[in-house]
């Protein structure tokens, strides 16, 4: 098992989320859609967390320094341009991860749960995603395997994932897409400057995804998602 990859996979969401919140100052601010997306896309890309870190205290900074404050920040999408800028500084530089000893962040039992509860949903939300539901119950009953390389078992739930996506966009109206699309443009309008064209594709992508899952009543499968 690789335990550099547990310790920054599932420590990736929750301190770029704590961060942003302790440097916003209010701790009960909660991420939207968009900046969940933003901060998948971000991980996908390799971006290192410590840049995001960086990068939302540079942004907080800057917008401090303003002498007219016309809104407050309420998005990670504020600090996208900054975040870049930290992780293009940083390119050339990065040193080898340092190593943590860490056990597995969850019990063997909590796992199986997980698995088998989405299994469960899936075949609740219909015969289309039958074959990932399948899938979700073979690996919750060798769960006690799949235990001893979460890493792989990752790149496993990614791909059921992408297959439970494809059913339900199948599933969708045009109407329904052109909504999500919509929905998107709207609040991805104020940062589209702050965003290179790369970077902007790879958040429309999340975004519109976890917006399909959400509108299907689908579970997420990341392992990132039993926390």
């Amino acid at each position: 098992m690789n335990d550099d990859w547990i310790y920054n996979y599932f420590n990736y969401f929750t301190e770029i989320e704590e961060h942003f919140q302790r440097v916003r100052g209010t701790s009960l601010f909660l991420l939207s859609p968009l900046d969940w997306a933003l901060i998948e896309s971000w991980k996908n890309a390799d971006v290192p967390l410590e840049a995001v870190l960086r990068g939302i205290d540079a942004a907080f900074e800057k917008w401090r320094g303003r002498k007219k404050k016309t809104q407050l920040v309420n998005s990670l999408a504020f600090c996208a341009q900054a975040v870049l800028t930290e992780a293009q500084v940083m390119a050339g530089t990065a040193q080898r991860p340092t190593a943590h000893e860490s056990a597995p962040p969850f019990p063997l039992d909590d796992l199986r749960d997980y698995l088998a509860r989405n299994a469960a949903a899936l075949r609740q939300a219909g015969a289309d995603y039958d074959e990932v539901a399948s899938a979700l119950e073979r690996l919750a009953a060798e769960a006690e395997t799949h235990y001893q390389d979460l890493e792989d078992l990752e790149r496993r739930l990614t791909v059921l994932e992408e297959k439970a996506i494809a059913a339900a966009r199948n599933r969708q109206s045009e109407e329904q897409l052109l909504d999500a699309r919509r929905e998107l443009d709207a609040q991805l309008r104020p940062y589209r400057s702050k965003m290179t064209a790369e970077h902007l594709a790879m958040l429309e992508k999340q975004y519109l995804e976890r917006n399909l899952l959400e509108r299907a009543g689908l579970p997420r499968l990341s392992l990132f998602y039993m926390r």
